[in-house]
């Protein structure tokens, strides 16, 4: 698990959808940089969720992962949605840079599509202590 024990849900309010119920929290550079390698898989309900990250690559990854890339939260605390890439292979699908993201859930291939997430939607993380902000390019 990413940064010991802590995990939180993610809801998709736009859609009235949870897009994880599970998800482990990686903020150090440490947690970031292992992210999902190592795992054979990642069950329904189950992801990460790397902040700060604007972009991610799939080297080491054994499975497909649909990432989901979300801005810095708003007054209310809901973070839009800015870029939603589905079915990531691993070894070959990286996000160089996805424009105005903060943070980037790492969900199974699918959830994006069974949810119906899509760009301009506001999803609920539960309330984190304030990072940095991220600078083009950097993960």
């Amino acid at each position: 698990m990413a940064d010991g024990a802590r995990r939180i849900e993610a809801r998709n309010l736009t859609r009235s959808t949870v897009l994880g119920a599970s998800l482990d929290v990686a903020e150090s550079f440490g947690a970031r940089f292992m992210g999902l390698m190592g795992r054979a898989a990642l069950p329904p309900g189950e992801g990460l969720w790397l902040r700060p990250a604007s972009s991610i690559h799939m080297l080491f990854m054994r499975f497909p992962i649909d990432a989901v890339f979300l801005a810095r939260p708003d007054p209310d605390g809901g973070r839009r949605v800015v870029l939603v890439r589905p079915a990531l292979r691993p070894w070959t699908g990286v996000v160089w840079w996805a424009r105005g993201a903060d943070g980037c859930l790492e969900l199974p291939a699918g959830t994006a599509a069974a949810s119906g997430t899509s760009i301009g939607d506001v999803v609920l993380l539960p309330e984190l202590p304030e990072l940095p902000e991220l600078e083009p390019g950097s993960a």
